[in-house]
């Protein structure tokens, strides 16, 4: 029963205990205060009039034959009568008939299925976490449904032409009218103990589906796999090894973002620091090709994946570039490029914000032995300054004007732009790696002047499809390129030069296996043939795309 029809039956049990009660007052008090005779002759007064009477003073319809009274006391009976159902009807107009009336002319969210999914996804999740899941799903022709407790956002997602039923995700009989027997997978992700809960109402519910949980405490993880989670996923973890791998590239060469596709091939992140080598010269000016044996595939600047990337630009502080080549020349680009990216004579690294991604970055920055200071509101062990890292005052005090960098780990996609807004305004040339919840976040932290930028809800979302998918292999879930390997039927047969693929989904075609072989070395001319597996590289927006055209 939902909320307001539970507050309107105590309402109605209020009123018929209180017409009663007052029903039998005035039958006391008309005995006892007004003898009769009664108008017209030969009426007698009864507890089912004192009932009547009582009735048409709460409703105000009249009083019939019993006004006017004699007695004072009947007066005053009949007064507070009157206050009392004045009282009641004003008390029922905004907390029970409005709330009733708007429920009554509201859509109503789903309550269960109407029509038959199976190798679909149930997805137990805040939506704004799940927009990375969702987009890889869609993408990819998978269908899902939403199992939403909150009647809002349930009718909300109806009206986005989601799959969505209105009900509790912990109760087994909700996840089975979401079909959980017939899915290939369920997600999980709202809160440590509420997933804990989801887990073990779908595992009553089957064994057969893959259950894939989420945890903010890495601590709790035991629990969900005791629960009976076959997956279960720490993406602010992997977050947190992200930003702060993009401070400790330069000191430990293969802390770096890099993925292997062969023996000796491999796709790497390459965060250009203001104290860097080739900070300032253009990338043709660079000649790392020559130098190194790596081909620059694209550059990630300011929020934006350019391919091929702008070769006569000067490259500035906060461009990643995205490399293809061989181990040993990628290893020795990064030695020699980034080995000055946090220097002994600058000042520490500031970590701002000491949740679950805070911590994880000043532990990585402590193996590395990166001198650094850490910022929170509240005061527990590892906390070295207590703030608010909008404040100047606080990130005076933790040292933002002698600071290599800034690493904003917080929560608030709002509190993050906000920071990064007041460290600029303090010190413009201190690095700024900064963590985004929503997708949508990483644009405007851009644009207040943040370096390198990663969303909480791009690694969930990579994590989970990279469980979930099975015609994709996603390549990198904590980068902010994603790489993902693939089949193109569609472009069976094409050279790349008449696929065009940079110029209708944005991202590139970085390399292909066939036959075991691992081919990076693409010209226009290169033929697609039949069972290859392509390595695509782009933002989600553009592989999402890809896979959906050429699939």
């Amino acid at each position: 029963m939902s909320r307001i029809k539970r507050r309107a039956a105590y309402y109605v049990g209020v009123i018929v205990v209180l017409v009663a009660v007052s029903a039998l007052v005035y039958d006391f008090g008309m005995r006892t205060f007004e003898p009769g005779p009664y108008p017209p002759p030969g009426t007698e007064v009864s507890l089912l009039h004192s009932t009547q009477v009582v009735v048409e003073t709460f409703t105000a319809t009249g009083y019939g034959s019993d006004s006017p009274w004699s007695s004072a006391e009947m007066n005053l009976l009949v007064m507070l009568l009157d206050l009392t159902g004045v009282g009641l009807f004003f008390l029922a107009l905004p907390a029970i008939l409005l709330p009733l009336f708007r429920d009554a002319l509201s859509p109503s969210p789903p309550t269960e299925l109407t029509d038959d999914l199976a190798e679909h996804v149930v997805v137990c999740s805040d939506t704004s976490r799940a927009e990375a899941l969702i987009d890889e799903l869609d993408s990819n022709g998978i269908e899902y449904v939403f199992v939403e407790s909150d009647r809002d956002r349930a009718v909300s997602l109806d009206e986005d032409d989601h799959r969505v039923i209105h009900g509790d995700p912990e109760s087994t009989a909700e996840l089975k009218a979401a079909a959980v027997g017939e899915a290939r997978a369920l997600v999980a992700d709202v809160s440590d103990r509420v997933d804990a809960s989801i887990v073990l109402a779908a595992r009553e519910a089957t064994d057969e589906t893959t259950i894939i949980s989420v945890v903010e405490d890495t601590d709790t993880a035991t629990y969900h796999r005791l629960a009976g989670a076959d997956h279960v996923l720490t993406p602010r973890q992997a977050l947190g090894e992200s930003l702060a791998g993009k401070l400790t590239t330069g000191i430990d060469a293969d802390s770096a973002d890099t993925v292997s596709l062969g023996e000796d091939v491999e796709i790497a992140e390459l965060p250009v620091h203001r104290n860097s080598r080739i900070t300032g010269r253009t990338i043709a000016e660079s000649d790392l090709r020559a130098e190194y044996g790596v081909n620059v595939l694209g550059a990630w600047i300011r929020g934006r994946f350019e391919t091929p990337a702008p070769i006569d630009e000067p490259l500035r502080d906060g461009t990643v570039l995205l490399l293809a080549g061989g181990r040993d020349g990628i290893d020795r680009l990064k030695s020699a490029e980034l080995s000055s990216a946090i220097r002994s004579d600058e000042g520490a690294v500031i970590v701002a914000g000491y949740g679950e991604v805070g911590r994880t970055v000043s532990k990585a920055l402590e193996e590395h032995d990166v001198p650094h200071t850490t910022v929170d509101l509240r005061d527990h062990d590892g906390v070295d300054v207590v703030g608010d890292v909008t404040d100047p005052d606080v990130l005076r005090a933790a040292g933002i004007e002698t600071a290599s960098a800034i690493v904003l780990a917080l929560p608030d996609d709002t509190l993050t732009e906000f920071a990064t807004l007041v460290v600029r305004d303090i010190d413009p040339r201190t690095e700024i790696v900064a963590r985004a919840e929503r997708t949508g976040g990483v644009r405007k932290a851009y644009r207040a002047g943040a370096d390198y930028v990663l969303a909480l809800a791009t690694v969930s979302g990579r994590s989970i499809a990279s469980r979930v998918l099975t015609d994709e292999r996603i390549l990198s879930v904590d980068t902010s390129v994603e790489l993902v390997s693939t089949t193109a039927p569609a472009l069976e047969g094409k050279r790349l030069r008449d696929a065009k693929v940079r110029e209708r989904t944005g991202c590139t075609v970085v390399a292909v296996r066939r036959d075991g072989t691992v081919f990076t070395d693409l010209d226009a001319d290169f033929r697609i043939e039949a069972d290859d597996e392509l390595v695509v590289a782009g933002t989600d927006e553009g592989t999402n795309e890809f896979v959906e055209r050429h699939r």
